[in-house]
């Protein structure tokens, strides 16, 4: 059921409003220009899409929108994978907490959305959740429906892979999100970074068939005994600047625990899948 709003000429939306940044809020203030803010949409919660949203709704008093809450996971201990090799000492670090990719752990909607559900309608627009588990579990694609457009969030990035990150992040979902965004017949995407997709069919196709490569990739490392996950991303990745392979990395253990459960690949202690353990394929 549509959530009710009196329409206004200048009404607007607002999704992912972004980090909490001086510089950002105040280049979000200048593209609403007095618009009239009657909805806040949360795609997922990593630090660049949701922190902002609680200055905005204080701003605004708009309704937040967004499936959940980022899930909270009880007992799990985070490996470091650090690799000192990889360090660049000219590289600019973050300033700030701010600036870092973390999640935001104190969002939480006033409404939350289901797959499918029209959950915002003026006489102006409408917009409809596309539920993409994957990238997070409780990561949101917003269909805007008059348009035929879709805001893909982090679910696909017009400039580069989203990065799949256990353990709220899962292939197996993500493979399933793809496939259902494909299936749609949108005639544009806008995703939260990079410029809009104008011919989402063949982008879409490429995007999915570059997961699947990469899936193909894995089994031939470990079939040749390059078998743990950095020594994985040292050579599908080596012409990739060392500082995205920490996040790469990740991605490699998203698709290696997908491989587990389908029976592909085991471990080679017999345990569960780790971000620093080794693999076997399955005889």
């Amino acid at each position: 059921m549509a959530i009710p709003f009196v329409p206004r000429i200048d009404d607007a939306p607002v999704i992912d409003p972004g980090p909490i940044l001086d510089s950002h809020r105040d280049a979000l203030v200048r593209a609403l220009d007095g618009r009239n803010v009657v909805g806040i949409v949360v795609t997922h919660c990593h630090s660049d899409h949701s922190p902002l949203t609680e200055w905005l709704h204080k701003e605004t008093g708009a309704t937040r929108f967004a499936i959940g809450p980022h899930r909270v996971y009880e007992g799990f201990v985070e490996e470091d994978d650090h690799d000192p090799s990889e360090d660049d000492p000219d590289e600019k670090k973050p300033e700030s907490d701010e600036e870092k990719e973390t999640i935001d752990m104190a969002f939480t909607p006033d409404y939350a959305v289901v797959d499918g559900e029209r959950f915002f309608a003026t006489d102006q627009f409408s917009l409809t959740a596309v539920a993409t588990p994957g990238h997070t579990s409780n990561h949101l694609c917003v269909s805007m429906d008059a348009e035929n457009a879709l805001f893909t969030g982090d679910h696909v990035m017009g400039w580069s892979t989203t990065v799949v990150s256990p353990p709220d992040g899962d292939m197996r979902q993500y493979f399933e999100s793809m496939q259902k965004v494909i299936a749609r017949t949108d005639s544009i995407l806008w995703p939260t970074h990079g410029g809009p997709v104008t011919e989402p069919a063949p982008f879409l196709a490429a995007y999915y068939e570059h997961r699947l490569e990469r899936e193909r990739q894995i089994i031939e490392q470990i079939a040749i005994g390059n078998n743990t996950i950095p020594g994985i991303v040292k050579v599908l990745y080596a012409s990739v600047n060392k500082q995205l392979h920490r996040p790469a990395r990740r991605s490699v253990w998203s698709h290696l625990r997908k491989l587990v459960e389908d029976g592909v690949v085991q471990t080679a202690d017999g345990g569960l899948p780790r971000l620093l353990g080794e693999y076997v394929l399955t005889n």
